[in-house]
């Protein structure tokens, strides 16, 4: 089954917690700190892997988590950070952060590799929080929690040149015709429901990728039909071939059937309009197709488009076709999706707020990751340990938030387990 989209949810790995301990030895009654930084959190990384054709093993698995990196130790020992967590995908993946839909990487080089989800950083031991005032600090900092992300996965098939057109017009017959593909062929529409890919070798050293992209019909830039999906292959090819039913065996215009297909593109993305194109007026070996051609080059020819007669039934036209192509993609460059040219790409879900503040009921909550990471990494039953925490709300403006909000002596603030009662 081709499978070319889905949604997975993607987790990196928390950094592990710095450890609260203290140096102790026969004869030394009193050691300093001496515990150690967490290890930071495996990353999430997808890479491009040639050996893979579609997006199957993601519809079985949607949530990927990599590890968390471990929690520091006594005597100095920092933990052991955890391992990236890589995912393979095929070449040609598309990678979307779902909520935005921005373009996070472009993997159409295989071997490429992306870094989607960032490892949290490990918490410092208490080691790091002692001073001259402050000799024994019983506490430590948690680790940063990893970067989380719902990321649409979608696969633009890597074809050099994509051949469009109504259903039915001979395009799966072409391909079979000019490569080793084997497409499923019948007289009935949407025959193909699959992009076929072909390759098609001019010269010795000399070949080009082909597509038989799925038939368009009026609408399908609004999903009518087979629509989006299989629109979107269209993105990647460098030049496309318009396929059109010369002879109108089906009763259907060739010229009108040629402006609708144009219009869906346009729609759909203005980029695909713009794309060269070149035009096959097939079923040339069927009764009123000349008269047809004639009508159909008055028309477009004076629009600067290539026309070329073939018949995919007899190979009629076909050589030349495939040769004015391979020379035309000599000069157009790949098509990139993103504006992506770096070997590795970290990926950053923006600066989040350190905190944010609402009123429920009677009490003002004091939320966010920083937030969520201070109250673990202290240890409110120690002196030092409250009042560093009271020093860094008021630093990082939380105080002066809740003021600004209307916060009164003996109010209740609470942030996530810890819930007290305002004083100045």
């Amino acid at each position: 089954m081709f499978i070319d989209s889905a949604k997975i949810y993607i987790k990196a790995g928390d950094g592990g917690n710095g450890a609260v301990s203290f140096h102790r030895e026969k004869y030394i009654a009193k050691g300093g700190p001496d515990g150690g930084d967490g290890g930071k959190g495996g990353d999430v990384i997808f890479i491009a892997d040639e050996g893979l054709r579609t997006l199957q093993d993601f519809r079985y698995k949607r949530k990927y988590k990599a590890e968390s990196g471990q929690n520091g130790g006594a005597g100095n020992c920092s933990g052991r950070g955890a391992e990236d967590l890589v995912i393979k995908v095929p070449v040609g993946t598309l990678i979307k952060e779902e909520e935005t839909g921005r373009i996070i990487a472009d993997l159409v080089t295989p071997g490429k590799k992306v870094v989607v989800a960032k490892g949290g950083k490990g918490g410092a031991g208490n080691q790091h929080f002692a001073t001259s005032t402050r000799q024994v600090p019983n506490f430590a900092k948690s680790g940063d929690p990893g970067e989380e992300i719902f990321a649409m996965l979608e696969l633009k098939l890597l074809a050099d040149v994509g051949l469009i057109g109504f259903p039915n017009v001979g395009k799966s017959t072409i391909l079979s015709m000019v490569s080793a593909a084997e497409p499923k062929i019948a007289n009935y529409h949407f025959t193909t429901i699959e992009p076929n890919l072909g390759v098609v070798r001019i010269d010795e050293g000399k070949s080009f990728v082909l597509a038989d992209i799925p038939g368009l019909i009026e609408g399908a830039h609004e999903g009518t039909g087979l629509g989006h999906q299989f629109l979107k292959h269209v993105e990647r090819t460098r030049m496309l071939i318009h396929v059109v039913d010369i002879s109108g065996s089906e009763g259907r215009d060739p010229l009108k059937d040629f402006e609708i297909i144009n219009s869906e593109l346009k729609q759909y993305n203005p980029k695909l309009f713009e794309k060269p194109q070149i035009i096959a007026a097939n079923k040339m070996d069927v009764t009123g197709a000349e008269e047809n051609l004639k009508a159909f080059n008055d028309k477009l020819e004076s629009e600067g488009y290539k026309i070329f007669p073939i018949s995919a039934a007899t190979s009629e036209g076909l050589k030349e076709l495939l040769y004015y192509v391979s020379q035309k993609l000599d000069e157009i460059p790949d098509t990139i999706l993103s504006d992506d040219t770096e070997e590795e790409v970290v990926y950053t879900a923006g600066e989040e707020e350190p905190f944010q503040i609402h009123k429920e009921d009677e009490a003002f909550v004091v939320e966010g990751n920083w937030v969520r990471k201070l109250v673990n990494s202290t240890n409110f039953n120690n002196y030092e340990s409250l009042q560093y925490f009271q020093r860094t709300i008021k630093r990082k403006g939380i105080v002066e938030a809740l003021e600004n909000m209307g916060v009164n002596e003996g109010d209740t603030v609470k942030m996530y387990d810890l819930e007290f009662e305002y004083y100045r």
